[in-house]
């Protein structure tokens, strides 16, 4: 079995949770899952892995996911959306209105935090609103 199949529902879950950024390579009998994720994602990788490898003894894994949530207020984070432009909305959620967009590779600005799938941010036009935080990545200083 390769280390892809051993490690499919680790990365299978780093898909579907949102994993920005997201790299997975096998190299030299060791699978390395490189990323960005908030931090209850990155629980739920550990976690995943705890159960797939229960004593980490196997040493075939190195899971290398950095945690968006180091970002500050009053940081740049760019939009990393696949195609489209961000909804930017009136509160944290699906169910609250589009009050405006943020174009897709765009940078702007975050104004705060709300949770770890929540932020406020601000476009350099001036829109504020709530993004969903999948779609904003951390930009390297």
């Amino acid at each position: 079995m390769s280390l892809t199949e051993k490690y499919k529902e680790l990365t299978d879950l780093a898909v579907s949770a949102g994993v920005q950024n997201l790299n997975v390579r096998e190299q030299d009998g060791v699978l390395y899952v490189d990323g960005d994720a908030s931090g209850a994602v990155k629980q739920q990788l550990w976690d995943t892995y705890g159960k797939l490898d229960p004593d980490y003894t196997s040493g075939d894994l190195v899971l290398n996911i950095n945690s968006v949530a180091n970002v500050v207020e009053g940081a740049k984070v760019r939009v990393t959306t696949t195609r489209s432009n961000l909804n930017i909305r009136k509160g944290p959620g699906t169910n609250h209105d589009i009050i405006g967009k943020a174009a897709h590779n765009s940078v702007v600005t975050l104004v705060r935090k709300e949770n770890d799938q929540w932020w406020v941010i601000k476009t350099d036009d001036g829109q504020e609103g709530y993004c969903y935080t999948q779609y904003l990545t951390p930009i390297e200083a």
